[in-house]
């Protein structure tokens, strides 16, 4: 058994112990309802720009992308403006791609030994799958969770609420939506996401063997969130009018703790928090840290443009032409070619040439 992520799993169920207890028995509910938030997003807030400005402050002296193809160079080379950009609108192409549809991780590759020594390799598709999924469901989610903390509600979260629950396949749950609120396909697939990546960790022996406790622990503490989230909305009973009564306090700085929300919501809540927290100091900083990676947003203008160091020490350089001046008897007495030889010998050749038509004349 993987030690690494039985670590991390036993700290997310002490810490889903610790809010259960702490609100249900204890009464900490001004706690876990306020003042846990309100630090959990300081720390986010403080962390996300104290990385963003670090990173923005270092220095990047040359051009270093990330190649897959041609570079522009001569006019009978066609180029890939995408993988290879020489424009900032090139540059911009490849980003969205990046960002919003992982292109990079579409076209990555498994390597596999079959029939004695034979190498091949296999497109990764259900990795790069399961990555948009569990990323466009998570933006899903929280969008649809700003109904909580506006008033009123916009029209676009309206919608979005609406064409989400649209695919729910009412067909399936008719019998089980008797009584219940209607099923979002976003929750489901959250989850259903960020199992499959956590199964990739456990089960897989290359993955497990090079992954650490904090690859286990931020993917725990989603399940548990896209967890507690169903089970709150799905089976346990939460006063949402009091839910939403907290969290417009919380953004209007005039926070209540209403009565009669129910546990399983301050549980949910201590892990969203508990997320935030963490965010600054994981390797969930890739949010901000794909926009300022030189490897995507620089353009490829090596050919076109010569880049300096900015930052090198001022020294004076032995060009090639000084060292031939220095050496060059011994160079043509070595039988070494130099540069100036040609010039040296044209001028001989002139000047024979002009005492020869003046002895003429």
């Amino acid at each position: 058994m993987n030690a690494k992520y039985m670590y991390s799993l036993l700290a997310v169920i002490l810490l889903f112990l610790t809010a259960y207890i702490g609100v249900g028995t204890l009464g900490l509910n001004a706690i876990f309802g306020i003042i846990i938030p309100y630090l959990a997003f300081l720390t986010f807030i403080v962390g996300f720009a104290r990385k963003v400005i670090g990173w923005s402050k270092s220095y990047v002296p040359f051009p270093i992308p990330t190649t897959c193809g041609q570079q522009k160079s001569l006019p009978w080379f066609k180029p890939n403006s995408i993988d290879n950009p020489s424009s900032k609108g090139g540059v911009l192409i490849r980003m969205i791609l990046e960002v919003l549809f992982f292109r990079s991780l579409f076209r990555n590759t498994k390597m596999k030994i079959v029939e004695g020594d034979r190498v091949i390799y296999k497109l990764e598709i259900w990795l790069w799958a399961a990555a948009l999924a569990f990323h466009w469901s998570f933006l899903v989610v929280i969008l649809r969770h700003l109904r909580l903390f506006l008033e009123p509600v916009p029209i676009c979260v309206k919608i979005l609420e609406n064409v989400d629950s649209f695919f729910r396949m009412e067909f399936l749950f008719d019998v089980i939506q008797l009584g219940l609120p209607g099923v979002f396909l976003s929750g489901l697939v959250l989850l259903a996401s960020v199992l499959y990546l956590l199964s990739r960790r456990i089960l897989i022996p290359q993955i497990k063997y090079i992954s650490l406790a904090a690859d286990y622990f931020p993917l725990f503490l989603i399940f548990g969130i896209a967890l507690s989230g169903i089970m709150m909305r799905y089976f346990s009973k939460v006063n949402i009018t009091a839910a939403k009564e907290l969290t417009m306090g919380l953004v209007t700085f005039h926070p209540t703790v209403p009565d009669g929300i129910g546990t399983i919501f301050y549980v949910h809540l201590f892990f969203v928090s508990l997320l935030l927290a963490y965010f600054p100091f994981s390797k969930l900083m890739h949010l901000g840290g794909i926009f300022l990676s030189p490897t995507r947003n620089m353009s490829t203008d090596t050919r076109a443009n010569r880049h300096v160091n900015p930052w090198n020490y001022p020294v004076h350089l032995h060009t090639y032409a000084e060292y031939e001046d220095e050496f060059r008897e011994k160079m043509v007495e070595a039988g070494l070619p130099v540069d100036k030889e040609l010039i040296v010998k044209e001028e001989k050749a002139v000047d024979e040439e002009k005492n020869s038509k003046e002895d003429t004349a």
